[in-house]
C-alpha cells in the first residue's frame, strides 16, 4: 500500500500504526487524573494556583484553599480551616493592593505537611517595592492596617522573600491540628 508520503508501506507497519493510533486514543479519553485532591501516604498535600490581582481574585483563592482543605479532611469550620482562610484572605488582599501589576495575577500555595502537623502557605506577588514590615496596630480610627497583624497573630512563623524574576513571596506557616485532636 502506498501512504500519504508516497512511500510503499508493509503490513507490519500499518498494523503498528493502527496500534499506535488506538494507544493515543485510549491515552485521550481517559478521564484526567485530579491534582492534588488527596494527600500522599505520609500525610503531604499541596494546592498551587494563580489568581487575578483583583478582589474577586482575592476571594476565590480563599474559597479555593477552604474547598481544598475540606478533600484533605479539615471542615470548613474547623479552627486550622478559618485560620488559614484568614491568613490567605490577608495575604491575597495585601497582594492585590500592593502589589498589583497590571496584567499579572498572583501565586497562592498552601502545602500541607502532615507529620509536623502545619500548613505553609504562600502568596507571591509581581512587585516587590512594597516589603511587609512589623506589624503594628494602626489607630483604631483607621479602617486597614490589620492583615499583617492578624498574620502574626495566628501563624507560628511568617516572613517574606524575593522572587525570581520579579517580585515578592509572604509566606506564613499555621498549626494544622485536626479537629478530633490529631495531628
Amino acid at each position: 500500500m502506498v501512504g500519504m508520503t508516497g512511500k510503499r508501506t508493509s503490513t507490519a507497519e500499518q498494523a503498528e500504526r493502527a496500534e499506535q493510533a488506538e494507544r493515543a486514543d485510549t491515552r485521550e479519553s481517559a478521564p484526567p487524573v485530579p491534582r492534588g485532591f488527596g494527600l500522599t501516604a505520609n500525610g503531604y498535600g499541596s494546592l498551587s494556583r494563580q489568581f487575578p490581582s483583583t478582589p474577586r481574585g482575592a476571594r476565590l483563592a480563599r474559597h479555593s484553599v477552604v474547598r481544598q482543605l475540606g478533600h484533605w479532611g479539615f471542615g470548613p469550620m474547623t479552627d486550622a480551616t478559618c485560620a488559614v482562610a484568614l491568613v490567605v484572605a490577608e495575604l491575597a488582599a495585601n497582594a492585590v493592593c500592593h502589589g498589583r501589576l497590571r496584567g499579572r495575577n498572583f501565586h497562592v500555595r498552601v502545602d500541607h505537611e502532615g507529620p509536623a502537623s502545619r500548613f505553609r502557605i504562600e502568596v507571591s506577588g509581581a512587585v516587590l517595592g512594597r516589603t511587609p514590615e512589623d506589624p503594628k496596630l494602626p489607630p483604631k480610627d483607621q479602617e486597614s492596617g490589620r492583615g499583617l497583624f492578624l498574620v502574626e497573630c495566628l501563624a507560628s512563623r511568617w516572613g517574606w522573600e524575593p522572587r525570581n524574576p520579579i517580585g515578592k513571596t509572604v509566606w506564613a506557616e499555621v498549626a494544622a491540628v485536626r479537629p478530633n485532636g490529631e495531628g
